[in-house]
């Protein structure tokens, strides 16, 4: 039977492109979601009088978004206010150990002859080469297809895409692969920080993820307003294309009938009937039962073990002295190492390297009076267990103490601070982490949840599932579920009635 009824559950961005894209294929959508604005982990809260952005900073990879809405039959850069990053970020040890990194390669390597010497210059650029060509091995195959295996991805790249696929070094650790490109232990730690960007420890995550350095070197944008506004925009659009977007709708519970999804029920007992269900949430609150007992088994939970990093963050609207910060600035601590190994033991750093979003600079224009400061350590994903109030005090102390060394202060302000408890319960079943499962080891990516789930029409999107977290792969799995879905409903009809589908396939030769 043809699908035309489909509930999505939860209005972050994966749920909110799967909402888009299922509307613009003709299906009758309701997006639920419990907060009161669509946009999940791409969030603001109120300090002191203004809203400051609590989730994501950096926009990249802005083909996949151009993709999504020219899809939709709209445009980006006609929704939301994009501008390119000249500084892709600052970087800083102490009061005297500076570096910034640009759009422009050469820019980048410039400053890098200037602060560690040309060997480690002629290194960026080959990492930049290499961090290129493994995005290109993995981009078809892998980010933009359905959860391939390693015997699937070994297909998908074909006979001529082996060697690629061995040269991207899958086996190595990101800090181990580093070593061949960068001698001083300043860059080594600056490059190795991406693998924070999907949730894991630099010492554990595979090489393949210097692929960030590239995405981030193609291309970082600036969204006015933030990127809740992006948020905005899609649910905009996914209304415009006939979705119902309703907020303040929990959901209770996955309804099931005849072993398939029959619909959902809301707290206070409501039930919305639907023929499939899209749920944009971590994997581990079905596996928990948040969503009612019949969908327990439909995906495997993240063992706790096994979950990303959470955060500390300090949302702040505050006067800095001090220190030129840039748009997005990251001070690094003495010891990565002691700092990684505290959070595998479930502790906060005693040194934590801290991350500043400094919303309110464009370029190197400070603003006049206070302004919004997003500062972040890293933490781990232990949200059943809550730091105490001194532990979280001491974090605070610390965070600043590291800006302090390398000559910012931060003006007393009111501030809105977020604990891996407070994540654990703005996203259930996390227990904090905000990656989902970490990327330690070359299996691990493969463990993450595809778009299908063991119970009939019931599928997954969202940062947990494939092809893992960040705002733009977020947003390829609300595609690829959507995309799903919609190939289900064509192979379900009989033959005599199929019809071309309604909406365009996904791309996959765009290139940055």
């Amino acid at each position: 039977m043809a699908i035309e009824r489909v509930v999505v559950i939860g209005g972050g961005i994966g749920g909110l492109v799967a909402a888009l894209r299922l509307a613009c294929a003709g299906c009758d959508v309701t997006l639920l979601e419990a907060a009161d604005a669509p946009g999940g982990k791409m969030r603001s809260v109120a300090v002191g009088g203004t809203r400051i952005e609590a989730g994501p900073t950096v926009f990249t990879m802005r083909w996949i978004l151009d993709e999504i809405f020219a899809e939709a039959g709209a445009e980006l850069g006609s929704r939301v206010a994009l501008a390119p990053a000249r500084t892709l970020a600052r970087h800083a040890w102490s009061a005297t150990e500076r570096l910034d990194l640009f759009a422009d390669i050469d820019a980048s390597a410039d400053a890098i002859a200037d602060f560690a010497g040309p060997r480690e210059a002629d290194g960026y650029r080959r990492f930049c080469a290499r961090s290129e060509q493994v995005f290109r091995t993995l981009d078809a195959p892998f980010i933009r297809g359905a959860r391939p295996g390693p015997v699937d991805l070994a297909r998908r790249a074909g006979l001529s895409g082996l060697g690629d696929l061995w040269r991207i070094q899958p086996f190595a650790t990101l800090w181990g692969a580093l070593g061949d490109y960068f001698r001083d232990p300043r860059l080594r730690q600056l490059f190795a920080r991406y693998a924070t960007y999907c949730g894991s420890s630099p010492y554990q995550a595979p090489a393949t993820l210097m692929l960030v350095a590239h995405v981030e070197q193609a291309g970082v944008w600036s969204i006015a307003g933030g990127l809740s506004q992006l948020a905005a925009a899609i649910a905009e659009l996914a209304s415009e294309r006939g979705a119902t977007l309703r907020t303040g709708a929990r959901v209770e519970r996955i309804l099931v009938s005849g072993g398939a999804v029959s619909g959902v029920m809301l707290v206070g007992g409501e039930r919305i009937a639907a023929d499939a269900v899209v749920m944009n949430g971590d994997v581990s609150a079905l596996a928990a039962g948040l969503l009612g007992p019949e969908a327990v088994g439909a995906a495997d939970p993240v063992p706790p073990a096994e979950r990303s990093l959470s955060a500390v963050t300090f949302c702040l609207n505050a006067r800095t002295v001090g220190f030129p910060l840039a748009h997005h600035t990251v001070f690094f601590s003495n010891d990565y190492r002691a700092e990684f190994d505290a959070i595998r033991r479930g502790r906060l750093p005693a040194d934590p390297t801290t991350y500043v979003c400094a919303q309110d600079r464009v370029g190197d224009a400070a603003p006049d009076g206070p302004e919004r400061l997003l500062c972040l350590v890293n933490a781990p994903a232990v949200g059943e267990r809550r730091f105490t109030k001194p532990e979280i005090d001491a974090c605070e102390t610390t965070m600043r103490a590291r800006l302090a060394v390398c000559g910012l202060t931060i003006a007393a302000a009111e501030t809105a601070t977020t604990t891996p408890a407070g994540f654990a319960t703005l996203f259930p079943a996390t227990g904090g982490a905000l990656y989902g499962r970490a990327s330690h080891g070359w299996s691990a990516t493969f463990k993450r949840m595809g778009a299908r789930t063991r119970l009939p029409g019931l599928y997954l999107a969202g940062g947990s599932v494939h092809p893992g977290p960040g705002v733009p792969m977020a947003a390829q799995s609300g595609r690829i579920a959507a995309d799903t879905l919609l190939a289900d409903r064509r192979a379900a009809r009989p033959v005599s009635t199929r019809r071309s589908p309604a909406t365009a396939t996904s791309g996959g030769t765009s290139t940055p």
